[in-house]
């Protein structure tokens, strides 16, 4: 069965350039099995990074911050967007060091994943840093305000097993460098139970 899709036209939503993180674009698709053509959404983004960064004691270097799109503070590894004539690990290397005033270490690559491959055109690559210090203040940008903490394995763990940790990107790095949770991993949800 052939499962590609035909693009028989795209176009820009807007001017195509007044969004932050993405341009959205509209692609028709011919529908391989039907030949119907639909419209779908995609999101063009640069390539993004985040990291598992490790001081000198093995402790991971978290942040939080404010997320917009869930309204609530998160815990997750620090990230961000690969600039324009960047590579993924200058990146990841500039991303810790403004976000937290970590750098140096060795560096690992980790590999990378699709975030949303139903909606996104990008990747997202995942850094092991070992041995990073922190070298100066943090450089948040204006849309930026973060909280630097350090934990420990067994913090990382407890935090992902609680839920503190959610954030998608972030569990797929820490996964990559922790066991985080037992298999099969059920979460404890809180239920109110309602006669009916």
């Amino acid at each position: 069965m052939k499962l590609e899709w035909e693009r028989v036209g795209s176009e820009y939503a807007g001017k195509g350039d007044d969004l932050i993180l993405f341009k959205a674009r509209y692609d028709d698709m011919r529908n391989p099995a039907t030949k119907e053509v639909m419209r779908r959404v995609v999101l063009e983004s640069v390539d993004w990074v985040n990291m598992v960064a490790l001081d000198g004691a093995g402790r991971s270097i978290m942040v939080r911050q404010y997320r917009f799109g869930v309204g609530y503070t998160t815990l997750e590894t620090p990230g961000g967007m690969v600039d324009p004539g960047e590579d993924s690990l200058t990146a990841a290397r500039r991303e810790l060091l403004e976000e937290t005033g970590y750098s140096g270490g060795r560096w690992r690559y980790l590999g990378a994943v699709e975030p949303n491959p139903a909606i996104h055109n990008h990747l997202c690559h995942h850094w092991l840093a070992e041995g990073v210090a922190r070298t100066q203040d943090p450089e948040l940008g204006a849309g930026e305000l973060i909280e630097v903490e350090c934990l420990t394995e067994r913090q990382v763990g407890h935090a992902v097993r609680s839920g503190e940790i959610k954030h998608a990107l972030a569990l797929s790095a820490l996964s990559r460098v922790y066991t985080l949770w037992p298999r099969p991993f059920v979460q404890k949800v809180d239920v109110q139970q309602t006669d009916t």
